[in-house]
């Protein structure tokens, strides 16, 4: 596969970096969170699960990535059955207790938007727990027609992947 060709494409939507905050009205919003253990080596174990690609394929995607870390700038094309998946990562979150990252959406997604994969150390429990928030909205008239059953495919890898993160 040629990431190459994907590197000067666009983003599909104006909101870069809106995963940080307040999600952008017009959207469909995920804000998703699930527990995955405790203590810095379970945090340790998680982020590196996250940044290094690894929670996208527990979840069953292919991964196609430019660097075998997420960093700004990388592109990542994923499968999923046939389709293509097409990414960007647009910020890294690196600091002592949160760690992880967002990409958005390339020409060629099924869906225009953001999503966001963050593993936090509560400092004062020592639970770990992964975030997952996202914004998007159909990228083409076949993904708008499927309606409910595109939801339904969105959640049903939130799911997957937030049980990959717990599985390390």
């Amino acid at each position: 596969m040629n990431l190459a060709a994907y590197e000067s494409k666009p983003l599909t939507y104006p909101e870069v970096g809106a995963t940080r905050g307040r999600l952008p009205a017009g959207y469909h919003h995920v804000h998703e969170a699930r527990s995955v253990g405790h203590g810095a080596a379970t945090f340790e174990r998680a982020a590196a699960t996250v940044l290094g690609w690894d929670m996208h394929r527990g979840a069953g995607l292919r991964v196609t990535a430019s660097t075998p870390v997420a960093q700004p700038g990388a592109v990542a094309v994923l499968g999923l059955g046939p389709l293509r998946v097409p990414c960007r990562v647009v910020y890294v979150v690196d600091e002592p207790l949160r760690r992880g990252f967002a990409y958005g959406t390339l020409p060629g997604h099924p869906e225009c938007g953001e999503e966001s994969f963050v593993v936090e150390l509560d400092p004062d429990s020592g639970d770990v727990l992964t975030r997952i928030t996202a914004f998007s909205r159909p990228g083409n008239r076949l993904v708008s027609l499927a309606g409910p059953a595109n939801r339904m495919v969105q959640s049903v890898i939130t799911r997957r992947y937030l049980r990959a993160v717990r599985s390390v």
